[in-house]
């Protein structure tokens, strides 16, 4: 970073810091902070701006990428460009949602958007129903050309990282239900929750959070259909990639028991899915002795560093009680293991059983009666004790917020009028979120002093929700000026990541780490 540039910085975070201090009061308080007198408009006769100037970062960092040559390479819809080519599409998409388009029709926001189109170095891109278009244009053999491009550019920025990230890629499966009102969606079909839409499967990677893979399904299918094939690729992807150890993870609707054996003939992949809790499985679990059980510790979700905060009332527990609802409480749990062979596999593996011991009761009557519940995870993997299973399936619970940022993103959205098209504008969108972690990955890490903050900074940016993500790297507005055969992005405001931005601005004029 120049040094003009880190003095802006630190004097404008001096400025905003200096009206922010608490005791910082206007010398008049009989009147209302806000008191400034109608502002005059005026229209800028050449000077332009824009709200999103982080997209100007993100392009220049796909660029180095070369994700764009990437995708024409493979990617082959247009026998003319006239004058799209198909990363003017994709890209186009990918944008849109990071500056927050929630539809196709948010394109048009961008078209008019005069400092967008310069920063991008473009005359125009294409409108929604253009957008719309592409997508329909999409066969299978285009959705894994897509994936092709994607998987190249990704191993790019995977090639870049420390030897210590290749020890284990933690491959996590689940489905995520897209509900429409539209009647004519070719594909659609209705779930079990009783609403109508699609079932995308997603595979992604725990370790950066990224979408490995997006599978688009009618409503109707299970989460576990076509889940091994893409897992299959995602084990090859990471193998290619330099990954040392492989786990798959999922919940029992990935327990398929055909596959198991399989992927336990590959010496580098392991496995945790969750089981169905079965009434020959509960008898087998009431046969064990009561030595092969052992109480499960479960260790804090974080540390307090100062002092432990005052817990406010519970207001739900009150109301049950009040109300005289059934109170289910959790008393202790319990683990222990036993092999298991799955009818459809030719060997034994680990079988986890978790019991819950529950307390019933009500306020009227007191307590009822003592329950308890079980849970099963079967696994190959025989370095773990039962706990760490147990605590490993349940870390595959992050998945999930994973995919509440993919609606976030909007990804998980059906905006056009066909299955399979649907699916394509769910991959091309979900760039935006794998950018973000791509980007993390990309930032640089010092070797010296700095390389404990450097290294906290990159791990922050890899676990940021997509709106905070936006609102600090793509919500800057920016006076966009092209002059002497340059683009230069002024930025107008100061935020807390702003030295972590122009630091991996400064960083991206260098070539890709190979």
């Amino acid at each position: 970073m120049k040094t003009i540039i880190r003095k802006k910085i630190e004097s404008r975070q001096r400025r905003i810091e200096g009206r922010l201090d608490k005791l910082n009061y206007p010398a008049d308080m009989s009147k209302p902070m806000m008191r400034r007198p109608s502002p005059q408009f005026e229209l800028s006769d050449r000077a332009v701006g824009t709200a999103y100037g982080g997209i100007g970062l993100i392009h220049q960092f796909v660029k180095e990428l070369g994700l764009p040559v990437a995708i024409d390479q493979r990617l082959h819809l247009f026998k003319v460009h006239l004058p799209y080519h198909e990363s003017d599409h994709v890209l186009s998409l990918a944008y849109n949602a990071l500056c927050e388009g929630r539809c196709l029709e948010d394109l048009e926001l961008r078209r008019q958007d005069e400092a967008y189109l310069n920063l991008l170095g473009a005359t125009r891109i294409p409108d929604p129903t253009t957008a719309g278009d592409f997508c329909r244009r999409f066969q299978q053999e285009h959705l894994s050309s897509l994936q092709d491009a994607f998987d190249a550019t990704r191993l790019k920025v995977w090639a870049g990282q420390p030897a210590s990230f290749f020890d284990c890629a933690r491959i996590d499966a689940d489905g995520s239900l897209v509900e429409t009102g539209a009647e004519c969606k070719q594909g659609i079909d209705i779930t079990y929750k009783g609403q109508w839409g699609y079932h995308p499967l997603a595979v992604t990677l725990a370790n950066t959070g990224e979408v490995l893979r997006l599978k688009n399904r009618p409503g109707n299918r299970p989460s576990h259909e076509g889940a091994a094939e893409q897992l299959d690729e995602s084990i090859a992807l990471c193998r290619r990639a330099g990954f040392r150890k492989i786990v798959l993870r999922g919940d029992t609707d990935f327990s398929q028991t055909k596959y198991l054996d399989g992927w336990n003939s590959q010496t580098d992949v392991t496995f945790v899915f969750g089981y169905d809790c079965k009434a020959t499985l509960v008898d087998q679990v009431n046969d064990l002795p009561e030595t092969s059980w052992k109480q499960l510790s479960r260790p804090p979700r974080y540390e307090v560093k100062t002092s432990p905060r005052a817990k406010p009332e519970p207001v739900k527990q009150r109301i049950v009680e009040e109300r005289g609802f059934k109170d289910i409480h959790l008393f202790r749990e319990w683990v222990a293991e036993m092999p298991y062979r799955p009818a459809a596999c030719q060997q034994d593996y680990r079988l986890i059983v978790v019991r819950k011991d529950l307390i019933v009761s009500e306020p009227r009557q007191g307590l009822l009666f003592d329950d308890y519940r079980h849970f099963f995870y079967i696994t190959n993997d025989k370095t773990l004790t039962a706990e760490e299973v147990v605590f490993s399936a349940n870390d595959r619970c992050q998945q999930e917020n994973i995919l509440a940022q993919l609606n976030a993103v909007r990804s998980l959205h059906a905006p056009v009028d066909n299955l399979t098209s649907n699916e394509a504008y769910m991959l091309m969108t979900s760039l935006a979120w794998n950018l973000k972690a791509w980007l993390a990955l990309r930032l640089p890490v010092s070797k010296g002093r700095w390389q404990p903050r450097h290294q906290e900074q990159q791990t922050k940016l890899l676990r940021m929700e997509f709106r905070t993500f936006v609102n600090y790297w793509l919500r800057i507005p920016c006076q966009v000026l092209t002059t002497g055969r340059r683009l230069i992005l002024r930025s107008l405001a100061w935020n807390s990541w702003q030295s972590v931005f122009f630091r991996l601005a400064a960083d991206l004029a260098h070539p890709l780490r190979q």
